[in-house]
């Protein structure tokens, strides 16, 4: 009796050893879940990256093409304007 108590013993450890590499261990389930969220999380920022990259590339083209956009950055970005003009600064209050 004694024997067999041993071996039951020993099989319900090595049964808990499993359990815990299933559910709790780096590979099991939790482990595999919180891999999941984190993959989710990064799609999501890939995905705004990539609409930011589109309108930045878009704008390159622009610039890299037609003197209207470099003119309307240098205006609204540096606070350039052309020769002969009148600048207004309006203050509201």
């Amino acid at each position: 009796m004694n024997r067999r108590t041993a071996i039951i013993a020993g099989l319900v450890l090595v049964l808990l050893g499993l359990q815990w590499r299933l559910w709790i261990a780096d590979g099991g389930v939790s482990h595999t879940h919180r891999l999941k969220q984190q993959v989710a999380k990064f799609s999501d920022q890939n995905e705004q990256l990539r609409v930011r990259n589109a309108a930045l590339d878009a704008e390159v083209r622009d610039l890299g093409t037609g003197t209207a956009a470099i003119e309307a950055r240098a205006r609204t970005t540096l606070g350039m304007i052309k020769q002969g003009e009148t600048f207004y600064l309006v203050v509201h209050r």
